[in-house]
Protein backbone atom coordinates (compact mmCIF):
# COMPACT_ATOMS: atom_id res chain seq x y z
CA UNK A 1 0.00 0.00 0.00
CA UNK A 2 1.52 3.08 -1.02
CA UNK A 3 1.83 6.17 1.97
CA UNK A 4 1.03 9.55 1.53
CA UNK A 5 3.18 12.59 1.54
CA UNK A 6 3.99 14.33 4.64
CA UNK A 7 6.25 17.79 5.84
CA UNK A 8 9.58 16.46 6.79
CA UNK A 9 10.03 15.65 10.16
CA UNK A 10 11.41 19.04 12.07
CA UNK A 11 9.81 21.66 9.66
CA UNK A 12 8.58 24.65 10.78
CA UNK A 13 5.92 27.43 9.54
CA UNK A 14 7.48 30.69 10.31
CA UNK A 15 4.76 32.73 8.10
CA UNK A 16 4.33 35.64 5.60
CA UNK A 17 7.66 37.40 5.19
CA UNK A 18 6.74 40.85 6.46
CA UNK A 19 7.99 43.99 4.80
CA UNK A 20 8.76 42.06 1.58
CA UNK A 21 9.82 44.21 -1.20
CA UNK A 22 7.81 41.41 -3.76
CA UNK A 23 4.25 42.44 -4.82
CA UNK A 24 3.33 38.43 -3.88
CA UNK A 25 4.61 38.41 -0.54
CA UNK A 26 6.51 34.76 -0.09
CA UNK A 27 6.24 32.74 2.81
CA UNK A 28 8.50 31.06 5.04
CA UNK A 29 9.25 27.87 6.60
CA UNK A 30 12.34 26.84 7.88
CA UNK A 31 14.29 23.47 7.19
CA UNK A 32 15.71 20.94 10.11
CA UNK A 33 18.87 22.31 9.39
CA UNK A 34 17.89 25.62 9.88
CA UNK A 35 17.95 26.78 6.07
CA UNK A 36 14.78 29.45 5.55
CA UNK A 37 13.16 28.67 2.32
CA UNK A 38 10.70 31.58 0.49
CA UNK A 39 7.79 29.89 -0.89
CA UNK A 40 5.10 31.73 -2.87
CA UNK A 41 1.26 31.28 -1.39
CA UNK A 42 -0.04 28.86 -2.76
CA UNK A 43 3.21 26.39 -2.12
CA UNK A 44 2.84 27.80 1.06
CA UNK A 45 -1.10 26.63 1.38
CA UNK A 46 0.07 22.98 0.16
CA UNK A 47 2.29 22.99 3.07
CA UNK A 48 -0.21 24.23 5.65
CA UNK A 49 -2.72 21.59 4.42
CA UNK A 50 -0.07 18.90 4.78
CA UNK A 51 0.71 20.40 8.79
CA UNK A 52 -2.23 18.93 9.29
CA UNK A 53 -4.45 22.44 10.29
CA UNK A 54 -7.31 21.83 8.51
CA UNK A 55 -7.92 17.92 9.45
CA UNK A 56 -11.46 19.13 11.00
CA UNK A 57 -13.00 20.72 7.69
CA UNK A 58 -11.85 17.13 5.94
CA UNK A 59 -12.19 14.07 8.47
CA UNK A 60 -10.78 11.11 7.47
CA UNK A 61 -10.17 11.74 3.75
CA UNK A 62 -6.59 11.09 2.17
CA UNK A 63 -4.04 13.62 2.67
CA UNK A 64 -4.08 14.18 -1.02
CA UNK A 65 -7.89 14.92 -1.29
CA UNK A 66 -7.74 16.89 2.19
CA UNK A 67 -5.03 19.26 0.10
CA UNK A 68 -7.23 19.40 -2.84
CA UNK A 69 -9.57 20.59 -0.91
CA UNK A 70 -7.90 23.10 1.35
CA UNK A 71 -6.47 24.68 -1.91
CA UNK A 72 -9.99 24.79 -3.79
CA UNK A 73 -11.21 26.71 -0.64
CA UNK A 74 -8.17 29.00 -0.50
CA UNK A 75 -8.10 29.96 -4.02
CA UNK A 76 -11.30 29.52 -5.45
CA UNK A 77 -9.90 27.33 -7.66
CA UNK A 78 -10.21 23.70 -9.07
CA UNK A 79 -7.34 21.38 -7.92
CA UNK A 80 -7.06 17.43 -8.36
CA UNK A 81 -5.01 14.96 -6.63
CA UNK A 82 -3.02 14.99 -9.31
CA UNK A 83 -2.40 18.76 -9.69
CA UNK A 84 -1.55 18.69 -6.08
CA UNK A 85 1.18 15.28 -6.52
CA UNK A 86 2.86 17.65 -9.20
CA UNK A 87 2.95 20.96 -6.73
CA UNK A 88 4.74 17.94 -3.96
CA UNK A 89 6.73 16.22 -6.64
CA UNK A 90 8.35 19.36 -9.02
CA UNK A 91 8.13 22.07 -6.08
CA UNK A 92 8.31 21.09 -2.65
CA UNK A 93 10.20 17.85 -2.56
CA UNK A 94 12.92 18.62 -4.34
CA UNK A 95 13.53 21.65 -1.49
CA UNK A 96 13.66 18.92 1.28
CA UNK A 97 10.22 20.17 2.49
CA UNK A 98 7.93 17.20 2.04
CA UNK A 99 8.34 13.85 1.06
CA UNK A 100 7.41 12.93 -1.96
CA UNK A 101 3.31 12.02 -3.44
CA UNK A 102 4.11 8.72 -3.00
CA UNK A 103 5.75 8.68 0.52
CA UNK A 104 9.40 8.17 -0.49
CA UNK A 105 12.07 10.20 1.05
CA UNK A 106 13.18 13.88 -0.76
CA UNK A 107 16.93 13.90 -1.78
CA UNK A 108 19.20 15.37 -0.07
CA UNK A 109 19.38 19.61 -0.04
CA UNK A 110 22.49 21.02 0.69
CA UNK A 111 22.49 24.18 1.84
CA UNK A 112 22.31 27.24 -0.12
CA UNK A 113 25.44 28.46 -1.34
CA UNK A 114 24.88 32.24 -2.55
CA UNK A 115 27.60 34.75 -4.40
CA UNK A 116 30.18 36.29 -2.41
CA UNK A 117 28.98 33.98 0.95
CA UNK A 118 31.16 33.34 3.82
CA UNK A 119 33.52 30.21 3.34
CA UNK A 120 35.59 27.90 5.36
CA UNK A 121 33.45 28.47 8.64
CA UNK A 122 33.74 27.27 12.03
CA UNK A 123 31.31 27.11 14.95
CA UNK A 124 32.86 27.90 18.04
CA UNK A 125 30.16 28.45 20.18
CA UNK A 126 27.26 26.58 19.76
CA UNK A 127 23.33 27.88 19.84
CA UNK A 128 22.27 27.53 23.27
CA UNK A 129 25.63 29.47 24.38
CA UNK A 130 25.10 32.19 22.01
CA UNK A 131 21.62 32.18 23.12
CA UNK A 132 22.98 32.37 26.63
CA UNK A 133 25.57 35.35 25.85
CA UNK A 134 23.17 37.23 23.77
CA UNK A 135 20.98 37.34 26.49
CA UNK A 136 23.18 38.94 28.75
CA UNK A 137 23.39 42.03 26.32
CA UNK A 138 20.20 42.26 24.95
CA UNK A 139 18.68 44.83 27.59
CA UNK A 140 21.44 46.81 25.53
CA UNK A 141 18.82 47.42 22.82
CA UNK A 142 16.17 49.61 24.83
CA UNK A 143 15.35 52.75 22.76
CA UNK A 144 16.62 55.20 25.47
CA UNK A 145 19.91 53.04 26.71
CA UNK A 146 20.43 53.35 22.27
CA UNK A 147 19.37 56.78 22.30
CA UNK A 148 21.68 57.76 25.10
CA UNK A 149 24.41 55.89 24.22
CA UNK A 150 24.28 57.20 20.66
CA UNK A 151 24.69 60.70 22.31
CA UNK A 152 27.22 59.95 24.20
CA UNK A 153 29.32 58.26 21.18
CA UNK A 154 28.65 61.30 19.06
CA UNK A 155 29.95 63.74 21.69
CA UNK A 156 32.83 61.27 22.32
CA UNK A 157 33.78 61.37 18.67
CA UNK A 158 33.74 65.05 18.28
CA UNK A 159 36.13 65.55 21.32
CA UNK A 160 38.39 63.01 19.95
CA UNK A 161 38.50 64.26 16.13
CA UNK A 162 39.24 67.76 17.26
CA UNK A 163 41.38 67.44 20.26
CA UNK A 164 43.69 64.35 19.98
CA UNK A 165 46.63 63.62 17.56
CA UNK A 166 45.79 60.46 16.90
CA UNK A 167 48.99 61.05 14.39
CA UNK A 168 51.44 60.48 17.00
CA UNK A 169 50.04 57.38 18.70
CA UNK A 170 50.12 55.80 15.52
CA UNK A 171 53.87 56.43 15.40
CA UNK A 172 54.21 55.07 19.09
CA UNK A 173 52.53 52.09 19.15
CA UNK A 174 53.95 51.11 15.48
CA UNK A 175 57.59 51.24 17.09
CA UNK A 176 56.59 48.80 20.10
CA UNK A 177 55.98 45.23 19.37
CA UNK A 178 53.93 44.48 22.74
CA UNK A 179 52.07 47.98 21.80
CA UNK A 180 50.99 46.18 18.02
CA UNK A 181 50.17 43.28 19.91
CA UNK A 182 47.86 44.76 22.25
CA UNK A 183 46.10 46.68 19.33
CA UNK A 184 45.43 43.82 17.59
CA UNK A 185 44.09 41.74 20.56
CA UNK A 186 41.76 44.75 21.10
CA UNK A 187 40.85 44.58 17.49
CA UNK A 188 39.68 40.58 18.26
CA UNK A 189 37.86 41.53 20.70
CA UNK A 190 36.11 44.53 18.78
CA UNK A 191 35.12 41.60 16.23
CA UNK A 192 33.92 39.39 18.55
CA UNK A 193 31.81 42.04 20.99
CA UNK A 194 30.48 43.31 17.47
CA UNK A 195 29.10 39.51 16.79
CA UNK A 196 27.53 39.17 20.14
CA UNK A 197 25.72 42.62 18.94
CA UNK A 198 24.13 41.16 16.42
CA UNK A 199 23.16 38.06 18.64
CA UNK A 200 21.61 40.39 21.06
CA UNK A 201 19.49 42.25 18.80
CA UNK A 202 18.51 39.20 17.14
CA UNK A 203 17.38 37.79 20.85
CA UNK A 204 15.68 41.37 22.29
CA UNK A 205 13.45 41.27 18.93
CA UNK A 206 12.13 37.63 19.82
CA UNK A 207 14.15 35.26 17.19
CA UNK A 208 16.63 32.58 18.47
CA UNK A 209 20.45 33.65 17.22
CA UNK A 210 21.92 30.69 15.78
CA UNK A 211 25.94 29.66 16.43
CA UNK A 212 29.06 32.20 16.90
CA UNK A 213 32.33 31.33 14.63
CA UNK A 214 35.02 32.05 12.36
CA UNK A 215 36.27 31.76 9.04
CA UNK A 216 37.25 33.31 5.58
CA UNK A 217 34.88 35.88 4.10
CA UNK A 218 37.01 36.48 0.42
CA UNK A 219 40.05 37.10 1.69
CA UNK A 220 39.42 38.34 5.18
CA UNK A 221 39.38 36.24 8.30
CA UNK A 222 36.38 37.17 9.98
CA UNK A 223 34.20 36.18 12.87
CA UNK A 224 30.27 35.37 12.11
CA UNK A 225 26.62 35.05 14.00
CA UNK A 226 24.11 32.80 12.48
CA UNK A 227 20.89 35.41 12.43
CA UNK A 228 19.14 33.38 10.05
CA UNK A 229 15.96 33.27 12.26
CA UNK A 230 15.68 37.01 11.85
CA UNK A 231 13.94 36.79 8.95
CA UNK A 232 11.08 35.62 11.75
CA UNK A 233 10.74 39.59 12.39
CA UNK A 234 9.77 42.65 10.89
CA UNK A 235 11.46 45.02 8.78
CA UNK A 236 12.19 47.12 12.03
CA UNK A 237 13.39 44.20 13.85
CA UNK A 238 15.77 42.73 10.89
CA UNK A 239 17.40 46.30 10.64
CA UNK A 240 18.36 46.42 14.53
CA UNK A 241 19.76 42.95 13.83
CA UNK A 242 22.01 44.07 11.09
CA UNK A 243 23.23 47.25 13.31
CA UNK A 244 23.17 45.46 16.54
CA UNK A 245 26.93 44.63 15.36
CA UNK A 246 28.25 48.58 14.57
CA UNK A 247 26.23 49.55 17.59
CA UNK A 248 28.42 46.82 19.74
CA UNK A 249 31.58 48.38 18.17
CA UNK A 250 30.34 52.15 19.23
CA UNK A 251 29.85 51.33 22.66
CA UNK A 252 33.38 49.09 22.98
CA UNK A 253 34.65 52.56 20.76
CA UNK A 254 33.22 54.18 24.72
CA UNK A 255 34.89 51.60 26.72
CA UNK A 256 38.04 52.44 25.09
CA UNK A 257 37.38 56.15 25.26
CA UNK A 258 37.11 56.07 28.94
CA UNK A 259 39.75 54.14 29.40
CA UNK A 260 41.80 56.84 27.58
CA UNK A 261 40.45 59.53 29.14
CA UNK A 262 41.34 57.79 32.50
CA UNK A 263 45.05 56.65 31.25
CA UNK A 264 45.99 58.86 28.20
CA UNK A 265 47.49 55.55 26.57
CA UNK A 266 48.26 56.15 22.79
CA UNK A 267 47.71 52.52 22.43
CA UNK A 268 43.84 53.05 23.47
CA UNK A 269 43.33 55.44 20.64
CA UNK A 270 45.12 53.50 18.28
CA UNK A 271 42.82 50.40 19.18
CA UNK A 272 40.10 53.20 18.88
CA UNK A 273 41.32 53.51 15.40
CA UNK A 274 41.03 50.26 14.61
CA UNK A 275 37.27 49.71 15.62
CA UNK A 276 36.21 52.89 13.33
CA UNK A 277 37.90 50.95 10.42
CA UNK A 278 36.30 47.95 11.33
CA UNK A 279 32.81 49.99 11.16
CA UNK A 280 33.33 51.55 8.45
CA UNK A 281 34.23 48.24 6.69
CA UNK A 282 30.73 47.28 8.10
CA UNK A 283 28.62 49.63 6.69
CA UNK A 284 30.11 48.90 3.07
CA UNK A 285 26.79 48.02 1.22
CA UNK A 286 28.84 46.26 -1.62
CA UNK A 287 30.32 43.03 -0.09
CA UNK A 288 28.27 41.15 2.43
CA UNK A 289 28.84 42.70 5.03
CA UNK A 290 26.33 44.57 7.42
CA UNK A 291 25.68 47.39 5.16
CA UNK A 292 24.66 44.71 2.20
CA UNK A 293 22.53 43.31 4.88
CA UNK A 294 20.53 46.65 5.71
CA UNK A 295 19.77 47.24 1.83
CA UNK A 296 18.31 43.94 2.06
CA UNK A 297 16.14 44.30 4.51
CA UNK A 298 15.29 48.05 4.18
CA UNK A 299 14.45 47.13 0.75
CA UNK A 300 12.67 43.57 1.68
CA UNK A 301 14.73 41.51 -1.16
CA UNK A 302 16.90 38.77 0.55
CA UNK A 303 19.52 38.29 -2.10
CA UNK A 304 20.13 41.57 -4.00
CA UNK A 305 23.16 39.34 -6.03
CA UNK A 306 20.87 37.86 -7.78
CA UNK A 307 19.08 40.89 -9.82
CA UNK A 308 22.67 41.99 -11.00
CA UNK A 309 22.17 39.94 -14.12
CA UNK A 310 18.62 41.30 -14.74
CA UNK A 311 19.37 44.82 -14.12
CA UNK A 312 22.21 44.51 -16.27
CA UNK A 313 20.57 43.29 -18.88
CA UNK A 314 17.58 46.07 -18.72
CA UNK A 315 20.10 48.91 -18.27
CA UNK A 316 22.75 48.47 -20.05
CA UNK A 317 21.57 45.98 -22.89
CA UNK A 318 17.74 47.98 -22.86
CA UNK A 319 16.17 43.98 -22.80
CA UNK A 320 12.57 43.52 -21.85
CA UNK A 321 12.33 43.71 -18.18
CA UNK A 322 13.09 39.87 -16.57
CA UNK A 323 10.45 37.89 -14.77
CA UNK A 324 12.54 38.73 -11.38
CA UNK A 325 12.17 42.19 -11.87
CA UNK A 326 8.25 42.21 -12.37
CA UNK A 327 7.83 40.45 -9.24
CA UNK A 328 9.34 43.40 -7.00
CA UNK A 329 7.50 46.48 -6.23
CA UNK A 330 8.60 49.63 -8.24
CA UNK A 331 10.88 51.54 -5.00
CA UNK A 332 12.70 48.01 -4.53
CA UNK A 333 13.52 47.75 -8.08
CA UNK A 334 14.92 51.67 -8.27
CA UNK A 335 17.15 50.65 -4.75
CA UNK A 336 18.50 47.52 -6.15
CA UNK A 337 19.28 49.13 -9.96
CA UNK A 338 21.14 51.88 -7.95
CA UNK A 339 22.81 49.53 -5.97
CA UNK A 340 23.61 47.29 -8.87
CA UNK A 341 24.92 50.12 -10.74
CA UNK A 342 27.11 51.20 -7.89
CA UNK A 343 28.71 48.16 -6.98
CA UNK A 344 29.33 46.21 -10.61
CA UNK A 345 31.91 49.08 -11.70
CA UNK A 346 33.24 49.03 -7.61
CA UNK A 347 33.67 45.42 -7.66
CA UNK A 348 35.38 45.52 -11.13
CA UNK A 349 37.97 48.05 -9.89
CA UNK A 350 38.50 46.39 -6.88
CA UNK A 351 39.41 43.04 -8.28
CA UNK A 352 41.26 44.38 -10.87
CA UNK A 353 43.52 46.52 -8.18
CA UNK A 354 44.06 43.65 -5.84
CA UNK A 355 45.03 41.22 -9.32
CA UNK A 356 47.16 43.99 -10.90
CA UNK A 357 49.51 44.76 -7.31
CA UNK A 358 49.31 41.57 -6.29
CA UNK A 359 53.06 40.80 -7.68
CA UNK A 360 53.89 44.12 -5.47
CA UNK A 361 52.19 43.26 -2.79
CA UNK A 362 53.62 39.94 -1.94
CA UNK A 363 57.51 41.45 -2.53
CA UNK A 364 56.11 44.17 0.19
CA UNK A 365 54.67 41.23 2.54
CA UNK A 366 57.81 39.20 1.57
CA UNK A 367 59.88 42.04 2.81
CA UNK A 368 58.04 43.25 6.04
CA UNK A 369 58.36 39.06 6.69
CA UNK A 370 62.09 38.86 6.81
CA UNK A 371 62.02 41.97 8.65
CA UNK A 372 59.70 41.08 11.75
CA UNK A 373 61.35 37.56 11.81
CA UNK A 374 64.99 39.63 11.94
CA UNK A 375 64.18 42.32 14.81
CA UNK A 376 61.31 39.91 16.95
CA UNK A 377 63.74 39.49 19.06
CA UNK A 378 65.67 42.89 19.26
CA UNK A 379 63.04 44.23 21.40
CA UNK A 380 63.07 44.83 25.30
CA UNK A 381 61.00 41.92 25.71
CA UNK A 382 61.95 38.75 23.44
CA UNK A 383 58.82 36.45 23.70
CA UNK A 384 56.41 39.78 23.37
CA UNK A 385 58.41 40.50 20.00
CA UNK A 386 57.82 36.79 18.89
CA UNK A 387 54.52 36.77 19.36
CA UNK A 388 53.86 40.17 17.94
CA UNK A 389 55.97 39.02 15.05
CA UNK A 390 54.17 35.87 14.19
CA UNK A 391 50.99 37.93 14.76
CA UNK A 392 51.30 39.84 12.41
CA UNK A 393 52.79 37.42 9.89
CA UNK A 394 49.52 36.14 10.41
CA UNK A 395 47.43 38.30 9.83
CA UNK A 396 49.74 39.38 5.93
CA UNK A 397 49.14 35.86 5.07
CA UNK A 398 46.05 34.64 5.50
CA UNK A 399 44.49 37.50 2.76
CA UNK A 400 47.07 36.06 0.27
CA UNK A 401 45.42 32.48 1.29
CA UNK A 402 42.37 33.55 1.49
CA UNK A 403 42.35 34.98 -2.31
CA UNK A 404 44.18 31.77 -3.72
CA UNK A 405 40.87 29.94 -1.99
CA UNK A 406 38.46 32.10 -3.62
CA UNK A 407 40.35 32.46 -6.77
CA UNK A 408 40.77 28.81 -7.06
CA UNK A 409 37.08 27.68 -7.11
CA UNK A 410 36.09 29.54 -10.18
CA UNK A 411 39.39 28.40 -11.80
CA UNK A 412 37.86 25.01 -11.15
CA UNK A 413 34.52 25.37 -12.09
CA UNK A 414 36.19 26.65 -15.45
CA UNK A 415 39.06 23.67 -15.84
CA UNK A 416 35.72 21.25 -15.44
CA UNK A 417 33.54 23.39 -17.76
CA UNK A 418 36.66 22.97 -20.88
CA UNK A 419 37.19 19.26 -19.95
CA UNK A 420 33.50 18.25 -20.31
CA UNK A 421 33.49 20.38 -23.41
CA UNK A 422 36.87 18.52 -24.91
CA UNK A 423 34.94 15.17 -23.59
CA UNK A 424 32.50 16.23 -25.94
CA UNK A 425 33.76 17.38 -28.83
CA UNK A 426 32.87 20.57 -28.84
CA UNK A 427 34.46 23.87 -29.35
CA UNK A 428 36.08 25.27 -26.42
Amino acid sequence: MAQEPTLVAGMELVGEFEGSGYREPPHLVCRPDGQIVRLPALLYQVVRALNGRSREHSGGAPVMARVADELRRETDREFTTEHVAFLIDKKLAPLGITTYSDGSPPPPTPKSDPFLSFRFRVAVLPEHVTWFLSGLFAWLFRPLLVLGALAVFVAGEVWLWSTQDTGAALRTVLSSPAGVLLVVLLAIASCVFHEMGHGAACRYGGARPGAMGCGIYVVWPAFYTDITNSYRLGRAGRIRADLGGVYFNALFVLGLLALYVSTGSPLLLVAILSVHLEMFQQLLPTLRFDGYYIVADLTGIPDLFKYIAPILKRVVLRRPQDERLRALKRWPQIVVAVWVVFLVPALVLQLGMVLANMPRLLQADWRTVNSLVENAGTSGNQVLGMVAACLQILLLTLPVVGLVLVLGRPVRSLVRVVRRRVSRGAPV
